[in-house]
Order: structure tokens, then sequence, then C-alpha cells
């Protein structure tokens, strides 16, 4: 039985490292350059070289930590001419590592990630998942918090324990803000971070479910982070509770602006004030904060990202009958990470594409059904995706007792000042290179930047603002 698995895997690499989109392979470096990890790790991890390594000879890379090193953000898939599946290639050679006894490659890995990655017991659960090739999360997580804990017995009496260089301003404790928290406290600044709700975290409290990230886990970086000095004020807005007079005033020498996409995008259709119908971001932070939420029997999520996803489980495992997304693209142009979606699939959540919602109907204030379109793709829109267009007299009506809009997020950032430069779609503007906004000492990353990314992403660009901070401050006598 071992052996015919063993041969399943050895297929299963076969069909993934596809010899033909190999043969192509320009070495072209994007699947590197877009990755996240490689960013953090250097030399550490290159996602190109490790391909190669793989398809010349796979036996050799199973001792290896570099396949553990992937979270999963399919940034390279996205940008890959070749569409090579690196994630899926990858655990594919961890699933035979642990198969034939080469534990030890995750050992080190895992050492790697606690070094040199902000926010580790977080990415293990939502970036880089041990447990899709077998291990358990609970030793995984342990093994995590006891080679954190001795590198913060070794940090003790550092410069974050000792003197400090000045006053560093976060607003908003999302992946991105914590990280520049995490860095900067590290290497002897005051830190201070602000943040609206009442406890910090952003998103990753806000909208990841519990099932994918245990708010205990985060709770254990919280309080990490307490450990090294970083104050986190919660329920202060920047903006109501004090502004940016007011954070110079109080001597603070730099700021950074981490705020995610926490603003809704509203679906301009008739019937959106029915009864009935949620936007994703207040159904996932209903549960999450551990409200009672009731949901429909027939559930219709509308939109294509990772929160649609998240919504759609969440309503399936809170009692839906029927959970169904609607996405007006092909499965292809889905944002969404394609695991997530290929396990929202195996969980029960349906899908149907190429459809886009016309109104939501309604019997007494209730929904009772939504009426959609269905569409066809054109040319290339300013995304880079083709634009979905409707298809004349192809209306159709499906019941449902509850509709989730999940059509996009974007950033609220109207307590900025007035010489802060936003982009066209209302994201933040900063420097690709430092992260810097238009107004100098003034940073800033993560999705208001960016607009909804992955995890990983965000504490990359964390990192990257942190660094510019300090070469800022030194620059300025600081």
């Amino acid at each position: 039985m071992e052996g015919a698995k063993t041969a399943a895997l050895h297929e299963t690499l076969r069909e993934l490292l596809d010899a033909k989109k190999l043969k192509y392979c320009s070495e072209c470096g994007i699947c590197t350059g877009s990755c996240s990890v490689a960013a953090l790790l250097g030399k550490d991890y290159n996602p190109r070289v490790l391909l190669e390594k793989i398809s010349l000879s796979s036996k050799d890379v199973l001792a290896s930590d570099e396949p553990w090193l992937c979270a999963w953000c399919y940034q390279c898939y996205k940008r890959c001419p070749q569409a090579l599946k690196l994630p899926e290639i990858f655990l594919t050679m961890r699933t035979m590592a642990i198969r034939e006894g080469y534990i030890q490659s995750f050992d080190k890995a895992l050492k790697k990630i606690v070094k040199n990655v902000p926010l580790p017991l977080v990415t293990l659960f939502v970036c880089f998942h041990p447990e899709r090739a077998g291990l358990g999360r609970i030793e995984v997580l342990e093994k995590a918090q006891r080679l954190r804990e001795k590198t913060l017995q070794t940090r003790k009496g550092g410069p974050e324990f000792g003197a400090t260089k000045g006053k560093i301003a976060v607003i908003g404790s999302g992946p991105a803000g914590l990280t520049v928290a995490y860095e900067l406290r590290r290497k002897g600044y005051l830190v201070t971070v602000f943040e609206t709700m009442s406890k910090p975290g952003g998103m990753l409290r806000k909208c990841i479910p519990e099932g994918r990230l245990p708010k205990q886990v985060l709770d254990s970086e919280i309080q990490y982070l307490k450990d090294l000095g970083v104050d986190l004020r919660t329920g202060v807005t920047v903006g109501k509770n004090l502004d940016f007079e007011d954070i110079w005033r109080e001597g603070y020498k730099a700021v950074f602006v981490g705020v995610g996409a926490h603003k809704k995008s509203e679906l301009k259709v008739e019937g959106g004030d029915l009864k009935g119908v949620m936007h994703a971001l207040d159904f996932l932070w209903k549960v999450n904060s551990g409200e009672k939420v009731k949901v429909g029997k027939s559930v219709v999520v509308i939109g294509g990202g990772n929160v649609a996803i998240d919504a759609a489980r969440t309503a399936l495992e809170l009692g839906a009958s029927e959970v169904m997304i609607l996405y007006r693209r092909s499965r292809d142009e889905m944002p969404a990470i394609p695991w997530e979606i290929n396990e929202a699939e195996n969980a029960g959540v349906k899908m149907e594409f190429l459809v886009s919602p016309k109104k939501i109907l309604g019997e007494e204030g209730n929904v009772s059904a939504i009426e959609c379109i269905r569409m066809q793709l054109g040319e290339l829109d300013e995304t880079g995706r083709p634009k979905p267009i409707p298809i004349e007299s192809s209306e159709f009506t499906r019941k449902t007792d509850m509709v989730v809009l999940a059509i996009g997020e974007a950033p609220d950032l109207a307590f900025l000042p007035n010489e802060i430069e936003l982009n066209e779609n209302g994201t933040l503007w900063a420097d690709p290179t430092t992260m810097e906004t238009s107004q100098p000492g003034v940073f800033a990353g993560g999705d208001a930047v960016s607009g909804p990314a992955t995890v990983i992403e965000a504490i990359r660009a964390g990192k990257c603002a942190a660094e510019s901070i300090e070469k800022y401050l030194e620059q300025n006598g600081e």
C-alpha cells in the first residue's frame, strides 16, 4: 500500500511539473521576484532554483527545508508565463518528504520562519500550512512557541529592552502594522500602535475564521509584541481621538499607516436593503466576535475573493443547507487563492461563474430570490483581466433567503491630511521601493496600499517599510 501511495505521489509530481511547460521555462525569475518569502529570507529561499532542483533530481530535495517555505500566496502561479503551480509542486515534495521520513527538513524550515518572518505563529496557520502535508497543527504550534520563547529570552538585555532611539507611531494593527512594530521595536525604537477596534489584530481578528486562525494563536502573537515593549493602544481612532498634528506634537519621528481595507464596497442593485442581505465583512466580524448569527437555508455569496470563500465556508459551518458563490468572471480570474477555492468546493460550497446580480427580490421585506444575468468575457480591463460583459436576454432567477456581499473592500483614508496622495482606486500611494507616501516621514503598506492581498504580502510590505523608516530616521539624525 505504501509503495502505491509513493508511486501516486511521483505521478502527481510529474503531472504538476508538466514537461511541456518546463521546456519553455525561460528562467525569467518572475516566480522568485513575486515571492514574499524570498524577499523575507533572501538567499535562503529561491523558488525558481528550487523548481530547477526538483525537475533535475526530486529525491535530492527531500532533505531540504525549501519546499516547506512556500507561503501559498500563488503570486508565482498568477504571474508565471507557463502558469506552473509551484505551491502544489512544493506540497507534493513535502508529502513525499514526510512519507520517506525526512521530518527534519520541516524542523529546519521552522527555525528560519521563527527567526526571519514576523508573526510566525499566525503565518504557520494562514500561510505556510504544514498540515497540508500531514503534520499536526498542535505539534507544529508547540515547536514554534518553544523556538520563539528562546528567541525572546536571548533578546532580553538587547536594545529593545534598554535604551531607545526614538518614537514611531503605527496606525492599524493588522499584519503590516504589527510587522513594522516588531521590526522597529527589536531595533530599539519606541513603538506605539493605534488601533480603532477594542482588540488588536486588524483583519486577522476581524475576518479570518476561527478554523483558519484560532484567536488564541493571534493573542499569543500580540502578547509577544507586548513582551518586547510595543505599546498597543486600542479603541483609538486617528482622525477622531487624535489627528496627525497630535502625533507629531507628541514627539513621534515617523508614522506608518497600515489601516487595511475595512471599507465595504456597496452593491448598487435593487433590493440591497432587504432583510437577509449582509456584507461579508460584517458577517465574518459578527461570527468572530462571538455574536450568534442566524444564516438562511440557502445562502448566495457574491464575489470571488478570499473574503467570499471565508464567508461561504462560514455559512456552511453555521448550518446553511446550500451555499452558492456567484462570480462574474470565470474560475481562472477568481482572485481567491486556488487551494482555498478547491477546499471550499470539497467542503460543499457550490460555485457558478460568469453571472452577475441584477436585483435582489423579496417577500414581506425578506430576501426570497436573486435575479442574475449571464456574462461573457471581453477585452482586458484596467485590472489586466477580461472584462465581463452582460449577455442580452440571459436573465435568470435563483431562490435564496440570504445574500452575502463580498464584492471588494477598500481602505478608509478620510483621516489622512490632504497633502497625502491617494491612487485613483482609493488606495494610498506609496513609493514601491521605500514605502514612503507623498508626505515625508509618513510611510504606508499592506492592504491600504495594495488593496486586499494575502497576510504574507502585508508582512513583506511591513518589513520593507520598517527598513525604510530606520534609514529615514538615521538620515535625519534621529
